[in-house]
């Protein structure tokens, strides 16, 4: 992408006045996007990002710089660029890189440009259309198919030369269900770190008709009651809950400054005793996978919970810095024009002791959770307000009538102490999480969970 003997002067560059450390991150990113609406293909949009960015460290300060010229002329002057901007001063070094190969664990049957766009078209149409003839009450149907194929480059000042590649596909379908003037929505959006392989484990049918039996079994539930009570959160995208109000406060970016409700609490208690939660960017095929993260260094299976201890935090290189801890391989970024920081890859609670049969048995009276949606989150607090999609009142350990309009409200710290059964069905679901350094795909997720008691918002 960018030669030894460039990189190496880049770096010179970079380091010319005074800083201590410097990285070159190049990027070739090929993606696809293609809008479906109203029966028909509405947009189709075919890019190439391309560009480089230079960081610059002076203890924990950092400096950086972003340029898509990619000639020799342009990469030089962002270098001195982000030389300016730590210093004055012309001193010179020669930085000898070893170009790395990195084992390559996800395997990829179709490459996205081996596909022709008219048949991901086809796809995104056959889900959209399994949609639509779900029910005469779906009265809107909107679909998305997106893929890329990313290459990447990083080299540093301490000799480091590594790239990888990574593939990634999905489809998602947002359905509306109208009747007497009501409108409910339903959602569904499976991908990963594979091609369109993807599709012969999940057939863009059942994508379609996923999102549509959403959308009519809100339509026709009654609100749900408000109050406290004991709630079942079942697996897949319910873990969004322990991303947003626990994997954030985990993240060495807000632990290195103390904005974090968990700095400062490694070895200690934080949830109950069948909590165990891993952040692992090794799971082959997995959607927030790699073989290398975004400054270079290998993607792990960091355990950050274990049976209720605080293990470990994520830790990109500056967080390691400010914590004085090893990296964990997790500095991720958009594209070339962020800097990158410490961000969850796939983050899930995993399997524990109990019987999904028995979590639902256990209960009285409660909330079934089946799909969970968006939400916020003060990572500070770790106050969190999310929204159910799909719920099921739950009376005398039977899931019965559906409930719509309910919200989980609580504390990161309460819910992680107050989950008190693990079931056993671990499954993920797939999002994009956004934060500093921008937009990046991330798998969250969990077996059936039991949390004794929560505020549930509703009427």
């Amino acid at each position: 992408m960018i030669e030894k003997t460039l990189l190496s002067e880049l770096l010179s560059v970079a380091m010319s006045t005074g800083g201590d450390f410097a990285e070159v991150f190049a990027q070739r990113e090929h993606t696809t996007g293609i809008q479906f609406v109203s029966g028909k293909v509405e947009s189709i949009l075919d890019q190439v990002i391309s560009g480089v960015g230079i960081r610059v460290f002076l203890g924990t300060k950092t400096y950086y710089a972003s340029t898509s010229n990619t000639t020799r002329d342009g990469l030089l002057a962002c270098a001195a660029a982000v030389a300016g901007a730590v210093g004055e001063g012309s001193g010179h070094a020669v930085f000898d890189l070893t170009p790395e190969a990195i084992a390559n664990r996800h395997t990829v049957k179709h490459y996205p440009d081996d596909v022709q766009t008219r048949e991901k078209s086809d796809l995104l149409r056959e889900a959209c259309m399994a949609a639509t003839e779900a029910d005469a009450r779906i009265s809107q149907v909107k679909g998305a198919f997106s893929d890329s194929d990313r290459a990447i480059l990083v080299a540093n000042t301490e000799g480091l030369c590594r790239e990888d590649r990574k593939i990634r596909t999905r489809i998602a379908v947002s359905a509306v269900a109208s009747a007497a003037g009501e409108n409910q929505s339903g959602f569904y959006g499976p991908g990963g770190g594979v091609g369109i392989e993807l599709f012969e484990s999940v057939s863009p049918r059942s994508i379609g008709v996923r999102a549509a039996h959403q959308a009519i079994t809100n339509l026709t539930a009654a609100y749900c009651p408000a109050g406290t009570m004991t709630v079942a959160i079942e697996n897949g995208f319910g873990g969004v809950i322990f991303h947003e109000a626990c994997g954030h406060s985990l993240e060495a970016t807000s632990v290195g400054i103390g904005a974090s409700q968990m700095a400062g609490k490694l070895g200690q208690q934080i949830a109950n005793a069948k909590v165990t939660a891993i952040d692992d960017g090794t799971i082959v095929g997995g959607w927030g996978s790699y073989n290398i993260d975004d400054e270079g260094q290998p993607a792990t299976k960091n355990v950050l919970i274990e049976n209720g201890i605080l293990k470990n935090y994520m830790v990109d290189r500056l967080g390691a810095r400010r914590l004085g801890l090893p990296m964990t391989g997790c500095g991720r970024r958009q594209d070339y024009t962020f800097e990158p920081t410490s961000r969850m890859t796939n983050t899930f609670i995993s399997n524990g002791p109990d019987k999904n049969e028995d979590i639902i048995a256990s209960m009285e009276y409660g909330l079934y959770a089946k799909e969970m949606g968006g939400g916020s989150v003060n990572p500070l607090t770790g106050e969190f307000n999310f929204a159910v999609k799909e719920g099921y009142i739950v009376r005398n350990g039977k899931i019965c009538e559906p409930v719509r309009g309910a919200a989980l409200i609580g504390t990161g710290a309460d819910i992680l102490q107050d989950i008190d059964m693990v079931g056993q069905n671990l499954k993920t679901g797939q999002g994009v999480c956004g934060s500093s350094s921008g937009s990046v795909p991330t798998d969250v997720g969990q077996p059936l969970i039991r949390v004794k008691k929560i505020t549930v918002g509703g009427r």
